[in-house]
């Protein structure tokens, strides 16, 4: 099994020429927190699963979508996410897992049938982006317990500045906000494992 803590997401500004034209594509990607680095592999106490994510249709797009306004939102024509937000928010939350979490056995949803300790859901509310400014997540996830009915569930509202006006600097913002969401996840585990 691949322990994702231990995978080196990198993100992606890359600039693509297509035929010597000026015309500049740039392709951003969420990355995991890596202000801590996991412990070396040990065997699993437990086994958590993260996924499927839920994510508004009006962001989960091959480009990124930027608020202008309260009312009217942006897309700039160079920008381009690397896959759909409904992957890498997952994976990334299963990654800081795994670091906030060293005794578990950390997984992205494949399947519905994975034999599994916890199962965590995402809801993503929000995914606002303004340059300049910052971004705000809104995600409410679930916990559940397989051994029993227990579930816990909450409502993370983060706010990340982004203070350089280019994408790259809320894309990074972005990532630090779903840290703060993993967080919240891994505290709800430890307080079941707990009952």
């Amino acid at each position: 099994m691949i322990r994702f803590a231990s995978i080196r997401f990198v993100l992606i500004a890359a600039t693509l020429l297509a035929g010597g034209c000026a015309d500049q594509e740039r392709y951003y990607t969420l990355t995991p927190d890596a202000a801590t680095e996991p412990p070396p592999d040990t065997k699993a106490e437990y086994s958590v699963v993260v996924g499927p994510a839920a994510v508004p249709e009006v962001v989960d797009r091959s480009q990124l979508v930027v608020r202008v306004s309260a009312n009217q939102v942006s897309v700039p024509a160079e920008s381009r996410k690397t896959e759909p937000l409904r992957t890498p928010i997952p994976r990334v939350v299963a990654a800081n897992l795994a670091t906030a979490l060293p005794e578990a056995r950390v997984l992205v949803y494949l399947r519905p049938a994975i034999d599994v300790d916890f199962r965590v859901v995402l809801d993503v509310q929000r995914f606002e982006s303004a340059p300049g400014q910052g971004v705000i997540e809104e995600v409410h996830w679930m916990v559940r317990r397989s051994a029993d009915p227990e579930t816990r569930t909450g409502r993370s509202l983060v706010r990340e500045a982004a203070p350089g006006a280019d994408l790259e600097s809320l894309a990074a913002a972005h990532s630090r906000a779903l840290a703060a969401v993993s967080r919240d996840i891994a505290d709800a585990i430890n307080s079941l494992r707990k009952r």
